[in-house]
């Protein structure tokens, strides 16, 4: 399964770890017009920007994490 997106959504990252945090930022930019990765994205625990190339444990919803039922952990 390809991950798509848009600019505007929100990429969530599962912790390998059952009790591990989830990070979730929203991604500011998609470089592929067919919304495949790599994307650069703002992360909302640090207000930092990176490029991101998605694995497995990563997840794109169209709103953020508190509309979306997962919960973010500071």
């Amino acid at each position: 399964m390809t991950v798509r997106a848009a600019v505007g959504d929100w990429l969530v990252v599962h912790s390998r770890r059952l009790d591990g945090p989830v990070r979730a930022g929203e991604i500011v930019e998609v470089s592929s017009p067919d919304g495949s990765p790599p994307y650069v994205v703002r992360w909302l625990d640090d207000e930092r920007t990176c490029v991101v190339f998605p694995g497995s444990d990563a997840v794109v919803t169209t709103g953020p994490p508190s509309r979306t039922g997962t919960r973010v952990r500071p």
